[in-house]
This record gives structure tokens, C-alpha cells and sequence, in this order.
């Protein structure tokens, strides 16, 4: 049930759909009785590792509306996989509690700045100097890696910002999100295995079972969720995804204060 609006949303938004897997991930495990101190850490790997294959379904289909600038994620993806992997180091050293509080933070500035999003009409694309691709990458990459998504949240706004389009952005977000889903499950992978944690059915900080059931249904679906955003009214479909990030934060914090 959980994979179906994950697929759409990430074809949708390009966004890989970490940000729905993650907390529903960390309720399962929760409820199943994993080690409190490793359940987030388990959601975010698992996500990572299920994104992979989502946002290369999502970039195929982008790909074929002329949707995905190859250049901006080879010239920007670097950065943001190095941000990435600094990101795993400082998350292997955090509790559940701290990154769950991080994590509700960051989704509830997000909320806040979609629900205030207004398209422009005009798109003309400006050069992304080095230094803020540099600086721009890494943050995204860091942040990213904390929270277990593709970064396309942050580099939708990003790349609409120096005049992408809607649609180039969330293809072009939707490929950098794939280098790091893959740096990211690599990530979480060795450094579970490195510190031992041996929950049932999992390599490293990777669900096998979550991993294998939300694939299928999250790569299908993420094939209609990327038809649909060529057709449909943006700022409205903004809107919407911004409340939901709102519940989701504001759920997130609710569990901090239980922790």
C-alpha cells in the first residue's frame, strides 16, 4: 500500500520518493520492534536503496519528453555524492532521536516553501557558477544522505531558481537523485556491516524484504506518476505535496517528543 503513492509521487516530482518512504519505512520497522537506536537508520537505507531503481524508471521516462539536462547532473552530481558521503559518516555517529528531529525540521521548511511556491512564466536558464555548485552540492548531498531521499525537494527549487523549467528541473533532479540513491544505499550498506548491527533480514542498514516488495510497485508506478506531471497544472499539484510534507513533519515531530 505504501509503494503505490511512493512511485507515483517520485515519477511525479522527480523526488525519488524518499520523502513518504522514510517515515512510513520507520513506522514498520517501529512497530515490528527493530533496535530503537538503528530503526531510522534502517528507513533511511532501506529508502535509498529502493530508490535506485524508482528515479531510473522516473529518469527513462523524463528522458523521453526531453525533460533531463544530462549537463547540469554531470557537471553538479559530483558534489552532491561528496556531500553524500560526508553525510552517511555524520549520520552513523547520530541517534534515531537526533536524526528524526533533523529530519522533521528540514521537511517542515520544505512544506513551508512549496505551499509559498508561484511559478514564473518566463525560463530563461543562467550559468551555475562553480563555487555554488560546489557549495550547492555538497549542502544538498549532506543533507540528502541525513534524510534518506534523491535531493530533487531541494534541487527542484534549485534549478527552477536559476530558470529551469518545471519539467527540466524535476527530470534533470530526477538523475542527480539517482547518483544519490546509489552512493547513499552503498553508504548505509558498509557502514551497518562496519557496525554490526545485525537486524534480522537486512545487510547492513538495508531491508531485504521492504526492499524487495516495494520495487516492482514503485518502479511501475513511478512510469505513470512521470507521464502525468507533463499534464497537469503545477502550482496546484505544489500546493498539495507541500500540505502533505506539513502532516508528515509535524507527525515526525510528535514521535521526537515520544522518543
Amino acid at each position: 500500500l505504501t509503494a503505490i503513492p511512493v512511485g507515483f509521487v517520485a515519477g511525479l516530482f522527480g523526488i525519488g520518493g524518499g520523502l513518504i518512504t522514510v517515515p512510513f519505512l520507520f513506522f514498520i520497522f517501529n512497530s515490528l520492534g527493530i533496535d530503537q537506536e538503528y530503526v531510522m537508520h534502517l528507513a533511511v537505507g532501506t529508502s535509498f536503496a529502493i530508490i535506485i531503481p524508482t528515479s531510473a524508471v522516473s529518469v527513462i521516462t523524463h528522458h523521453k519528453y526531453n525533460a533531463v539536462d544530462f549537463n547540469i547532473v554531470k557537471s553538479y552530481g559530483g558534489f552532491i555524492v561528496l556531500g553524500v558521503v560526508f553525510g552517511i559518516i555524520f549520520a552513523a555517529s547520530l541517534k534515531t532521536k537526533t536524526l528524526v528531529l533533523f529530519f522533521s525540521i528540514v521537511i517542515f521548511l520544505l512544506s513551508i516553501y512549496l505551499l509559498l511556491l508561484k511559478e514564473k512564466e518566463k525560463s530563461v536558464v543562467l550559468e551555475i557558477k562553480l563555487h555554488l555548485k560546489i557549495v550547492l552540492g555538497f549542502l544538498v548531498g549532506f543533507v540528502s544522505a541525513l534524510m534518506g531521499i534523491g535531493g530533487a525537494i531541494m534541487n527542484v527549487p534549485i534549478l527552477k531558481f536559476f530558470g529551469y523549467t518545471i519539467n527540466k528541473a524535476i527530470g534533470s533532479a530526477a538523475a542527480i537523485g539517482f547518483l544519490i540513491a546509489l552512493s547513499g544505499a552503498l553508504g548505509f550498506l558498509i557502514t551497518g556491516i562496519y557496525l554490526k548491527t545485525n537486524i534480522p533480514l537486512s545487510i547492513g542498514f538495508i531491508n531485504i524484504p521492504a526492499f524487495l516488495i516495494f520495487i516492482p510497485i514503485t518502479s511501475f508506478m513511478a512510469r505513470i506518476g512521470a507521464r502525468t506531471v507533463h499534464s497537469i497544472d503545477k502550482n496546484r499539484i505544489s500546493k498539495y505535496f507541500g500540505f502533505f510534507l506539513f502532516i508528515i513533519a509535524l507527525k515526525f515531530l510528535y514521535e521526537y517528543f515520544k522518543l
